[in-house]
């Protein structure tokens, strides 16, 4: 079926030198699929909401790049529209169109390729890759066909794609297993693969992942559901066959890339019903498929309208689309490269009976979006019982690359020891990221004493003071009414909320009285702070000197009392 399309090649680097990925077999898997070629925003949520519809999720999606077509930015935005809306890639390799023919693919290409590839951040850890298309026809190959050719390319471009990074996926080119014998034109799909398989030299079948397949019913994209072999929707089958005949007897999954009716023969709700039978009892129960992608969600001109799953110049979709979006699905689990940076800076000392708010930063270096629906979440690692109580901010819509700030928040109870905890972030009870060890101990609240004095009283004493303390960010972290001045000192026997070691800016209050502050690092003991004399000329209490306060004192002369010694 690829006249037009473009093709991508993949073969695996040794089994003893590179580990070969893999695909989750014992995991649920969601094989509904599409091939959406270049998709745009709103076809991709279409899709998620065909395939991961009726207790679905990550569904699969065929992709194709042209080599003229290698925009990092574009297809990284493409990556993460299909990430938010839990579609898995197949990208299908492609060259350019050179007059009736897509050009022939070198050896030498293979190292651009992989450095592109490789620069994207992908959806899940396995990378499926297709190398190019149908090459059993000329015009997918440069204008020949040449079995040999395409297992030297595939051959290079699976091997520098396993050096680059060893969680490529690859695949050979889906073929066309109705072409016929004929000379300078097509090839024969079972000639083509025993030119494939024949060099011994190159042990192609060592540097396959999985078995890409254009499995369409034939003849003329018109046959039954329930028809057999080569030109069946079952045509895999008849590959697989073939291909335990040449000698490759590795088992490997089965990705249909392509299938699909044509509406020129069938009315579009006997493709509809044939795709509910397809999914339903041939490709659903065979546990050698992992996914099937149906050619096309969208083609909005000739040759492939009638393929098109989306109807031409509207937003309306044909039969099938409803006729699959009402299929009961499974909901697939995928494994996702987890990283990330949680950055922190927390106090060694705490005191008893106090609650604390500190800030923290989380960076999401790998490939999943952290979120809290998804079971993502904050946490304490320790094997003992904690001695306070916590709970973090919420985690939501953390994309990769992103940066945001965790809040702990924080209350301690009783006095304790040293003690050695790790914050990680969690999914689903697995600790995914771990910061560094943070030592602590829990100590007796602190004593304060601020050395301060009234302008101009010769006895030093009063009422009424307040001290507010704010910690380095500026946060109230503690506050005291009714305080008293003896002997030029107020004291505070307990001073909840500080941290030992850290720096806190003390703040002392009193009606009438411009304010007055110093900074203090707190210890166990001897937390001595001196300020400057508190003179009396708040007369509007607004903590600062200004001409209201000289209209204040003069509307309450009641209060040159506070300048007499």
């Amino acid at each position: 079926m690829g006249y037009i399309k473009s093709a991508l090649t993949a073969l695996m680097i040794f089994s003893f030198v590179f580990m070969r990925p893999s695909w989750a077999s014992q995991a649920l898997n969601n094989k509904y699929g599409i091939s959406l070629l270049q998709p745009s925003q709103t076809d991709i949520k279409n899709t998620a909401e065909l395939v991961n519809s009726q207790g679905g999720d990550y569904g699969y999606v065929t992709l194709v790049i042209q080599e003229d077509d290698r925009d990092k930015s574009k297809w990284q935005d493409i990556f993460d529209e299909l990430r938010k809306h839990h579609l898995v890639p197949i990208v299908r390799l492609a060259t350019k169109p050179e007059g009736e023919n897509w050009k022939k693919p070198t050896k030498d290409e293979a190292i651009g390729w992989a450095d592109f590839l490789n620069s994207l951040n992908w959806v899940v850890k396995n990378r499926y890759i297709v190398l190019f298309n149908e090459p059993n026809h000329a015009t997918e190959w440069g204008g020949e066909v040449n079995p040999q050719d395409y297992a030297q390319v595939a051959f290079e471009f699976a091997k520098v794609l396993k050096q680059t990074n060893r969680e490529f996926f690859i695949m050979l080119a889906g073929f066309d297993a109705s072409a016929p014998h004929y000379p300078n034109q097509y090839e024969d799909e079972e000639i083509f693969l025993q030119g494939i398989f024949q060099d011994s030299d190159l042990k192609i079948q060592d540097y396959i992942d999985g078995w890409a397949t254009h499995s369409y019913p034939n003849p003329g994209f018109s046959g039954s559901p329930w028809d057999t072999g080569r030109k069946s929707i079952r045509g895999y089958e008849w590959e697989l066959g073939l291909l335990e005949r040449l000698g490759v007897l590795k088992e490997m999954p089965v990705f249909i890339t392509e299938t699909g009716w044509v509406d020129t023969k069938l009315s579009r709700e006997t493709v509809a019903s044939y795709y509910r039978v397809a999914f339903e009892q041939i490709w659903g129960p065979d546990t050698r498929i992992v996914a099937v992608t149906p050619f096309v969600f969208s083609y909005q001109s000739a040759p492939f309208s009638g393929f098109s799953w989306k109807k031409i110049g509207g937003d309306e979709f044909y039969p099938q689309y409803g006729e699959v979006l009402g299929i009961s699905k499974v909901r697939g689990s995928v494994e996702q490269i987890e990283s990330g940076v949680l950055s922190m800076q927390l106090p060694l000392e705490l005191v008893a009976n106090s609650n604390y708010q500190f800030s923290m930063k989380l960076k999401n270096t790998g490939q999943a979006i952290w979120d809290e629906k998804d079971g993502y979440k904050m946490s304490i690692i320790d094997n003992d019982s904690l001695p306070f109580e916590y709970i973090f901010s919420d985690i939501k819509g953390v994309e990769p690359y992103r940066e945001i700030n965790v809040i702990l928040y924080l209350k301690t109870h009783k006095i304790e020891g040293q003690r050695r905890v790790q914050l990680a972030l969690i999914k689903d009870n697995e600790a995914i990221i771990k910061s560094k060890v943070w030592k602590f101990a829990v100590l007796p609240i602190p004593k304060l004493e601020i050395k301060a004095s009234l302008f101009p009283k010769i006895e030093q004493r009063g009422s009424g003071f307040e001290v507010q303390i704010f910690d380095e960010d500026e946060k109230l972290v503690y506050k005291k009414k009714g305080l008293e001045l003896r002997s030029k000192t107020v004291t505070i026997d307990e001073v909840q909320n500080v941290a030992l070691g850290k720096k806190y800016r003390v703040v002392l209050l009193k009606k009438n009285y411009l304010p007055r502050q110093a900074y203090i690092t707190f210890r166990k003991d001897n937390n001595i702070l001196k300020l400057k004399q508190m003179l009396p000329f708040d007369l509007s209490n607004d903590g600062s000197l200004g001409f209201d306060d000289l209209g204040a004192f003069f509307k309450d002369l009641s209060q040159t009392k506070l300048l007499i010694p």
